[in-house]
C-alpha cells in the first residue's frame, strides 16, 4: 500500500505544526526498507533477530580492548587529576597528551590512518571505564571521536582522510560547530549560513556557534551551515545543510569564549565561535553538497551511545559507593542498608546499571553489524541511561546523606557531572516527542491511509476495525531464541508488547490529528516503548549469562536484576497505561496558562532573558548576569584542614 504524505490528511493541526511536521520529514528523509527493533513493538511485533543472541565483540578486538583498558586503568588511578580538573576548570595538556599516547583519542580512526580501529563495543568500553572517574574526560573524549573524528571518518574524501585522521588520531582534538545562541534541539532553526564564492571555489560561512566542546583546543571544526541549493530539475530552490572543515586559523575565525564556569564537567571547555565571511575551500565539503543534516543524524547517534557509556560508569561508581556505605553506616544500632527504604533504593539502582549495560552493549552491538534502522535505539539508550544513570548518583546521594553532599566525596561530583545529560544531545523531552513521532509514524501513516480509502484497503480495514471497536487483537509475538529458563519473562514481554500497539492505535482512533501535538500523551507512550526496550535487552543479557556458564554466584546476581527489572518495568509501565485515560492533564494545560500570564506580570529586568530570543521587543531587556562565576572548593576542605592541624 502506498503511503500518504501525512500533513496533507491533517485538518485540525495548525500551520506552525504542520511546517514543523514537514521540516522533520525532510530532515529525516525516506523510511528504510527494514524497520528497526523499535518501530516494530509499535506495530505489535518483535524482531527476535536483533536482540538474540547478544552481541559480543569478536576475540582479538575484546583482546585489544581489554589490554588498552589494562592500560588505562592503571593512568587513572595513579595519574589522572580528576579533582583538580573540577576545581581548576581545566583538563590540562599533559592529560591530553596523555590520553593520545594510550590510544584513546584514536580508538575509531582506522589502522591505515593511525588510529586502533575500534568498534562501537569497544570504544564505549573505554568510555564506560572514564566516566567511572571523570566526567569532564569523558565529554571531552566523546565529544572529540563521536562527532569530531567520526565526522571524517565516516564521510570524509580520501584526501580529507589522509591529511586529517593521523593528526586527531595522535595529536590534536576536533570540535563539532552545531548548536547556535538561539538554538539546541531544533537544528532546522539554525542561522549560520554559507554560500558559493563567485569562482565556485569556495564556500563563504556567516554565524556564530554555541557550545562546541574543546573547540578552543582544536586543530579543526566541523561546522553545520545552511546552504541554498537549486534543484536541476525543477529549477526550485530549498534550504539546506552543509558540513564543512573549517580550521581555527582560516581568516574570519574567532574563538572569542572559550569555556563558562558550570555546575558539572567543569574540565570541559565549551567554546563559542563566530564565523565572518570564513572563505572554506569546496573541497572541505563533508560528504555530499547538502547533506550535512545526514552527517549530523550519524554521528549524534554515536555520540548518543558515548554518552550513555560515561552514564552507565558513573551510576556503577555511585551504586559501589552507596552498598559499602550502608553496609558500615550505623542508625539505631544497626546499618542502614538493613532498613527496607534502603534497601529498595539499593536496588533499584543495582537493577538500573544493569539494565543501563544491557541496552547499552545491545544498541553498540546493533552499530557494530550495521543494522540499519536504529536511530530510535540510539535515541532510546539515550534518554534511558542518562534518565536512570542520573538517578543512580541521586540515590547514592540519599543514601549517604550529609555526607554525601559534601565536595570531599566524589558521590557529589558524580550528582553533578551527570546532571547535563539528559539536556544534551538531545532534550529528553525533545527526544520522548521524537521517539514517538519517528517510532510510530509509519503505522499513523498506514492507518490514515486505510481511514482515507478504506474500500481500496478492505483488509486491512476490517482488521483495524475489529481490534479498534470490538478489541480483537492479533496474537502476541513469539520469542523462542531465549533460554527457556526465561520463559515467564519473555511472556510477560510479549505481552507488552501486544498491549502498547493496541493503545497506541486507539491512541490514534481516541485523539485522531491530535495526537500530533499531545505531548503528554507521546510522552507516556515514549517511555512504555523505551521501558520494553530495556526489558528486551535485559533478558537478552540474561540469556547470555547462561549460555555462557558465568558461575553460580554471578548468575544469581543476575537472575536477581532481572527479576527486579521487569517487576519495575511491568509497574512503570502499568502506571503510562492508566495514564492515558486517569491524568490531570486538563487541570494542569490550565494551571500553565495561568502560570504564563504571571509570568507576564513580572518585570523583564529581574529575570534572565534568553540572548536571542526571536521575540526583539524584549531582546537585551533582562536581568545581566552581575555576580562572578563560583570558585568552587578552592584548594581543600576544613575538615581535612583541621584534622592536618591537631596531628
Amino acid at each position: 500500500m502506498s503511503k500518504p504524505d501525512i500533513t496533507d490528511q491533517l485538518k485540525n493541526v495548525s500551520k506552525k505544526d504542520i511546517d514543523q511536521i514537514k521540516k522533520a520529514q525532510e530532515m529525516l528523509g525516506p523510511d528504510p526498507e527494514t524497520m528497526g527493533f523499535i518501530k516494530n513493538i509499535y506495530w505489535g511485533n518483535l524482531r527476535e533477530d536483533m536482540i538474540f543472541p547478544y552481541p559480543e565483540e569478536l576475540p582479538e578486538e575484546r583482546e585489544r580492548c581489554d589490554k588498552l583498558l589494562k592500560e588505562l586503568d592503571t593512568y587513572l588511578k595513579n595519574e589522572h587529576p580528576t579533582v583538580e580538573i573540577d576545581q581548576n576548570q581545566e583538563i590540562p595538556e599533559w592529560v591530553i597528551k596523555r590520553f593520545f599516547e594510550l590510544g584513546v583519542f584514536g580508538m575509531i580512526v582506522p589502522k591505515e590512518y593511525g588510529g586502533q580501529g575500534f568498534g562501537v563495543t569497544s570504544y564505549n568500553r573505554v568510555l564506560e571505564r572514564i566516566g567511572r572517574t571523570c566526567g569532564s574526560s569523558a565529554v571531552m573524549a566523546s565529544a572529540h571521536l563521536s562527532i569530531g573524528c567520526n565526522a571524517v571518518t565516516l564521510f570524509g574524501t580520501e584526501e580529507q582522510k589522509q591529511f586529517w585522521l593521523p593528526k586527531i588520531a595522535n595529536e590534536a582534538l576536533s570540535a563539532f560547530c552545531l548548536s547556535e545562541p538561539n538554538v539546541g534541539c531544533d537544528a532546522q532553526g539554525q542561522v549560520t549560513m554559507c554560500e558559493l564564492s563567485e569562482c565556485g571555489k569556495y564556500y563563504i560561512i556567516n554565524g556564530e556557534k554555541k557550545w562546541a566542546t574543546s573547540a578552543a583546543q582544536s586543530c579543526m571544526f566541523t561546522v553545520m551551515a545552511k546552504y541554498k541549493m537549486t534543484d536541476p530539475k525543477t529549477g526550485k530552490t530549498k534550504e539546506c545543510f552543509n558540513a564543512l572543515i573549517v580550521s581555527p586559523d582560516m581568516e574570519g575565525v574567532d574563538v572569542f569564549s572559550r569555556n563558562r564556569a558550570k555546575c558539572g564537567i567543569r574540565g570541559t571547555w565549551q567554546a563559542r565561535v563566530r564565523f565572518t565571511n570564513v572563505k572554506v575551500p569546496r573541497e572541505n565539503l563533508l560528504h555530499k553538497e547538502g547533506k550535512g543534516i545526514v552527517l549530523a543524524l550519524t554521528c549524534l547517534n554515536w555520540g548518543r551511545c558515548t554518552l550513555a557509556a560515561g552514564m552507565v560508569g558513573a551510576g556503577a561508581v555511585a551504586y559501589e559507593q552507596a552498598i559499602k556505605w550502608a553496609q558500615y553506616r550505623y542508625q539505631f544500632d544497626r546499618p542502614i542498608g538493613e532498613f527496607e527504604l534502603v534497601k529498595e533504593r539499593l536496588a533499584r539502582m543495582g537493577a538500573f546499571v544493569w539494565a543501563m549495560d544491557a541496552m547499552l552493549y545491545m544498541t553498540t552491538g546493533m552499530i557494530d553489524h550495521n543494522d540499519e534502522d536504529i536511530m530510535l535505539e540510539t535515541a532510546v539508550c539515550k534518554v534511558f541511561c542518562s534518565e536512570y544513570g542520573f538517578r543512580c548518583t541521586n540515590e547514592a546521594m540519599q543514601v549517604m546523606g550529609g555526607e554525601g553532599y559534601m565536595t570531599e566525596n566524589e558521590v557529589e561530583r558524580l550528582w553533578r557531572d551527570s546532571r547535563i545529560n539528559p539536556i544534551v544531545e538531545g532534550a529528553n523531552e525533545v527526544m520522548h516527542s521524537f521517539v514517538f513521532a519517528y517510532g510510530s509514524k509509519q503505522l499513523g501513516e498506514f492507518m490514515l491511509g486505510v481511514k482515507a480509502a478504506p474500500h481500496k484497503h478492505i483488509g486491512a480495514a476490517i482488521k483495524i476495525g475489529l481490534e479498534l471497536f470490538l478489541g480483537i487483537t492479533k496474537s502476541a509475538p513469539k520469542i523462542t531464541m531465549a533460554d527457556s529458563s526465561l520463559r515467564n519473562h519473555t511472556t510477560t514481554l510479549s505481552n507488552l508488547i501486544k498491549e502498547f500497539s493496541h493503545q497506541v492505535k486507539l491512541m490514534f482512533k481516541e485523539k485522531e490529528e491530535s495526537l500530533i501535538t499531545n505531548q503528554t500523551t507521546q510522552y507516556r507512550l515514549s517511555w512504555i516503548s523505551v521501558w520494553i526496550h530495556a526489558m528486551a535487552c535485559s533478558i537478552s543479557k540474561m540469556d547470555k549469562s547462561i549460555r555462557n556458564d558465568v558461575g553460580e554466584k554471578q548468575l544469581a546476581h543476575d537472575r536477581a536484576m532481572l527479576d527486579f527489572i521487569m517487576s519495575y518495568g511491568v509497574y512503570k509501565i502499568n502506571g503510562w497505561l492508566r495514564a492515558l485515560r486517569q491524568n490531570p492533564d486538563a487541570t494542569m494545560l490550565v494551571a500553565a496558562d495561568k502560570a504564563w500570564e504571571f509570568g507576564e506580570s513580572l518585570p523583564n529586568e529581574e529575570y534572565y532573558i534568553p540572548e536571542s530570543t526571536p521575540d526583539l521587543a524584549v531582546r537585551g531587556t533582562g536581568k545581566v548576569c552581575d555576580q562572578d562565576a563560583v570558585k568552587q572548593f578552592g584548594s581543600g576542605s576544613t575538615y581535612i584542614q583541621e584534622e592536618a592541624r591537631s596531628q
